[in-house]
């Protein structure tokens, strides 16, 4: 029927544009038609519309929502004073999310208007992460199978909440099916179209729909609505049948006279208008109207001008239609909408004309509303949100107001709602729940689960270093770069920071033991300092002890910075003051190791030698092995100078703070020429380990260079395999190590002995050391020069010769030139030790008695020892070999630059044959040498060597 009459609206239309009415024996005039208000479903106005487009006739509804009809393409004519369902379908996804549902359902009118709707829905779910559990299309043209089949879905679903976008004709049968099957427990969320609809408003139904939330047009009032109401009679208008169906209703009669079929108006009131009560008593058993019945003595929806929605749009639209052709009337030539700002005549106004005129229009309501259609012909409008209470009056169904939504207002202010008005269910006050998943507390994030929608998901832990402190969260916050998450992953805490500290107890024993070896160096020092005159420590060539002492103590205070907070200066000054101290006590011993040894290998002493011993250019020694390690450090601190780094790599929870070290080949180059230095000193200490032990201490810095190489060899691999605090802990117990090896290898023996064991600290001890080790070497080349003989002896055909085999003795046969003391005064002043020397295949037992000078003599400083030596061979062959064994005039050896060695005597002796013998001339600056045919061997210490026995 509505095409029926658009088809009479266009041919009207056409026959006056032709003037026609004389040609068609037409005797009155039908005015044109210039506008068309309606229809209210959007599939009539679809249609309607394609129709009237054609001849851009103007097209204005009040209750056609699709957003199809948005098209000017397709619908040119085509306005509507109702929003577009876009904006519904946005104000449903945000009431989901807002009450945090994210497992629905959706069920949509299978028509221009539900499609649509749900489609754009669907589009704002997905954007909000709302999963929809089911789908489906209703129609009131269903059959019921498939009303059934839509009924079996809704009843499994695990979704409580279903969206519905459908006019009240169209979901009624689904309504009551669900009704005979007491489904309950299912919130409703309605489209505009039937959230107010009298079909299922129903109090019968409340115990399934109860609670429902829905959408309704905004309210207006029409001024003189009521008053119009109040004078609408059937008698006074016969030819409106909307009037005749409002009196029916109304006072619940029938009017048998110009009784018509009331179909053609029902269709206005099924869907759309507000507080219908339509369908609540039928027209059966109605008694006839008298006419005379008072419409301002009855209550009636009808009546109720308070909360008017569609009717408001329909004031509206045509009061559009109104201004429109107020403004073509008012129009004034030259700024009209036409060519040259011409305006239309409005006696012959056309419908095209009235189209542009509606598409420019702008006037404010009685609501103090700005009425303006956008390009689309639609007007923006709000909505009122409503819940679905039963009265408990009457037990009818109340919308009550609860929110509203605001189209203009931006994203994510546009909704309200208040909840302590919301009744679910109709009864409860508890919010329900409608998740496939629960809720993911914070501290964990929603997981993917394969195969399911993303609504259906498991939670995860968050990772560690990450967070989420809120409910739902789909990923986990990381923490920032000095932060780490907490125990239950809610939220970030500072990292711990580490480093070696002096309040832990793994860095107050590293600094005890510090402080123990610097206490200990300070009482080697102070030792050395009180007894510096003793034959103990001179003999250890004091000066250089002090150096080197003093070296140990910066060892051992270069230690103590690398514990505590690593900061830019002590990261610059610790790897460079552990090098140098390192290297200066390194120096101190390979100068006095090499010393030594030069000492006891070298010929009869000159000035050359005593220059080049002495203390100046040892102490020029030390301190240019030293310098090179200072420039070493030097370089280093300028091209690549070390700082304080926060390691966040090595452990995530754990911040390291260490030192950058700037360059590693800087430190390699620092450590490896302290272990050059080192090398070398051990290779001169073992090379001179057989000298006197009681006198250079080879042996010990020998054993004190193993432990140093012992140390640094098993740092280099702990340091390499460490991390963060413990880089530092290796290095120092490295430093402290090797200081404490040095410190007790060369200097604790020699305090023990000071100390406890006086007696040995004398310079007959040293002294008897001494000259065993001379003895050993001249008996040695006695021994190879004998060899020699012999070989000669046999290659000449003389006398054979034999490798002795019994013991020589040796004894004194010369007189003194000085008169012999008393025995009483012997005893008293003669001093002896014995000395077992090995050499080769042999063993020589040597004693040794020291004749301490006499008083007031002045034969003191030149007092001779003699030594007799008498070697018998096996064949009864003697051969008398002379030994020297020059002795240090008055200080132990190795301690004054004045110092003279003993000789080796290869040289100074001729191989001639038995009881052959050599002169030597002694030379008057020096002390007295031994000379040739004497049997006496002379030193210049003031004793004389008594007896020898040699065994071979």
């Amino acid at each position: 029927k509505a095409l029926e009459a658009t088809l009479s609206f266009v041919a009207q239309n056409k026959i006056d544009s032709l003037n026609l009415d004389e040609f068609c024996n037409r005797s009155d005039h039908i005015p044109s038609t210039i506008a068309v208000v309606g229809a209210t479903g959007s599939g009539i106005s679809t249609a309607v519309a394609n129709l009237l487009g054609l001849f851009y006739i103007p097209q204005v509804s009040y209750a056609s929502s699709s957003r199809l009809l948005s098209n000017k393409n397709q619908f040119k004519s085509f306005l509507r004073t109702i929003p577009n369902d876009e904006h519904q379908a946005t104000a449903m996804a945000d009431i989901i999310e807002y009450f945090r549902w994210n497992w629905v359902g959706t069920i949509a009118a299978d028509d221009d208007y539900g499609r649509p709707g749900i489609e754009k829905f669907r589009e704002e779910a997905e954007e909000r992460d709302i999963c929809i559990d089911f789908s489906e299309l209703i129609s009131q043209y269903s059959v019921e199978e498939e009303i059934q089949q839509v009924v079996e879905v809704i009843q499994n679903s695990t979704a409580k909440v279903i969206v519905v976008f459908s006019s009240g004709p169209d979901l009624e049968p689904l309504i009551k099916e669900i009704v005979r099957r007491n489904i309950t427990g299912r919130i409703w969320l309605a489209s505009e179209a039937w959230a107010s609809s009298s079909l299922i408003a129903m109090p019968e139904f409340f115990h399934v729909i109860g609670g429902t939330i829905g959408f309704a047009l905004k309210a207006g009032q029409i001024p003189g609505f009521r008053e119009f109401l109040q004078k609408v009679h059937p008698k006074k208008s016969t030819n409106n049948g909307f009037a005749k169906e409002f009196w029916e209703e109304t006072f619940n009669c029938y009017l048998s006279e110009g009784s018509k079929n009331p179909s053609a108006s029902a269709s206005f009131h099924k869907g759309h208008e507000e507080g219908s009560g339509v369908g609540n008593s039928t027209a059966a058993f109605r008694p006839p109207c008298t006419g005379e019945e008072n419409i301002t003595n009855v209550e009636t929806p009808y009546m109720d001008y308070t909360h008017l929605r569609i009717s408001y749009n329909v004031y509206l639209a045509v009061y559009s239609i109104a201004y429109a052709l107020q403004d073509i009337d008012t129009c004034t030539p030259g700024k009209g909408l036409f060519t040259n700002g011409s305006c239309a005549d409005i006696k012959k106004v056309e419908a095209w004309q009235v189209l542009k005129h509606l598409r420019h229009l702008n006037f404010t309501s009685n609501m103090g509303e700005q009425v303006d259609f956008d390009e689309s012909g639609d007007l923006i409008g709000n909505y009122s949100i409503i819940n679905w209470h039963l009265s408990p009056e009457d037990g009818s169904i109340m919308f009550e107001e609860v929110g509203h939504y605001n189209v203009y207002a931006k994203k994510g202010e546009r909704l309200f709602i208040n909840e302590n008005k919301i009744l679910w269910s109709g009864f409860s006050r508890e919010m329900p729940v409608s998740n496939c998943s629960r809720d993911c507390l914070p501290g964990t994030r929603k997981g993917i689960i394969e195969g399911e929608p993303t609504c259906c998901f498991q939670c995860v832990k968050c990772s560690d270093g990450e967070y989420s402190d809120e409910t739902d969260a789909s990923a986990c916050t990381k923490c920032a770069k000095d932060f780490w998450s907490n125990e239950n992953h809610t939220s970030c805490i500072p990292k711990q920071i580490e480093f070696l500290s002096w309040t832990e107890p793994f860095g107050i024993a590293l600094t005890l033991f510090a402080v123990l070896g610097i206490f200990l160096t300070s009482f080697v020092l102070g030792v050395f300092t009180k007894f510096r005159n003793t034959p103990i420590v001179k003999a250890t060539n004091r000066e250089l002890s002090y150096l080197l002492l003093f070296s140990l103590l910066c060892c051992f205070s270069s230690s103590l910075f690398f514990i505590g907070q690593p900061q830019d200066w002590t990261c610059r000054l610790r790897q460079p003051a552990f090098g140098i101290s390192f290297v200066l006590c390194i120096s101190c011993i390979l100068v006095k190791t090499n010393r030594v040894l030069l000492v006891f290998e070298a010929k009869i002493p000159t000035s050359l030698h005593r220059k080049w011993w002495g203390l100046n250019l040892q102490f020029l020694l030390v301190f240019l092995c030293t310098f090179v390690q200072i420039i070493i450090c030097v370089i280093w601190l300028y091209t690549a100078p070390p700082s304080s780094y926060r390691n966040h790599e090595l452990e995530d929870e754990i911040i390291f703070l260490t030192c950058h070290e700037g360059s590693l080949m800087a430190l390699g180059f620092l450590i490896g020429y302290t272990c050059l230095l080192a090398a070398i000193c051990f290779f001169f200490a073992f090379k001179s380990r057989k000298l006197p032990e009681n006198f250079n201490e080879a042996k010990f810095i020998t054993f004190s260079m193993l432990i140093f190489f012992i140390v640094w060899i098993s740092f280099i691999p702990a340091y390499a395999s460490t991390y963060g605090k413990f880089v530092s802990a290796v290095e120092v117990i490295a430093i402290l190590a090797a200081s404490f090896g040095q410190l007790a290898c060369i200097f604790f023996n020699k305090v023990y002995i000071i100390l406890f064991k006086p007696s040995r600290n004398t310079i007959e001890e040293v002294r008897c050391s001494t000259a065993a080790h001379a003895f050993k070497v001249a008996a040695r080349a006695t021994l190879r020069r004998s060899n020699v003989s012999r070989k000669r002896s046999n290659s000449l055909g003389g006398s054979t010769g034999s490798t002795p085999s019994s013991s020589t003795s040796s004894k004194s046969n010369h007189e003194d030139p000085c008169p012999l003391p008393t025995s009483t005064e012997r005893q008293q002043q003669k001093r002896g030790c014995k000395q077992k020397v090995s050499f080769g295949s042999g063993t020589v037992t040597l004693s040794l008695s020291f004749e301490e000078p006499q008083k007031n003599s002045m034969a003191n400083k030149n007092a001779k020892h003699r030594n007799s030596l008498e070697v018998q061979n096996s064949d009864d062959s003697l051969l008398r070999h002379k030994a020297l064994f020059p002795l240090q005039n008055s200080e132990p050896l190795g301690v004054e630059p004045g110092f003279q060695a003993p000789s080796r005597q290869e040289s100074s002796l001729q191989e001639s044959g038995v009881g052959e013998t050599k002169q030597e001339v002694q030379n008057p600056e020096e002390p007295p040498l031994p000379s040739a045919n004497s049997q006496n061997f002379i030193g210049s210490g003031g004793g004389s060597i008594t007896e020898n026995t040699i065994h071979f």
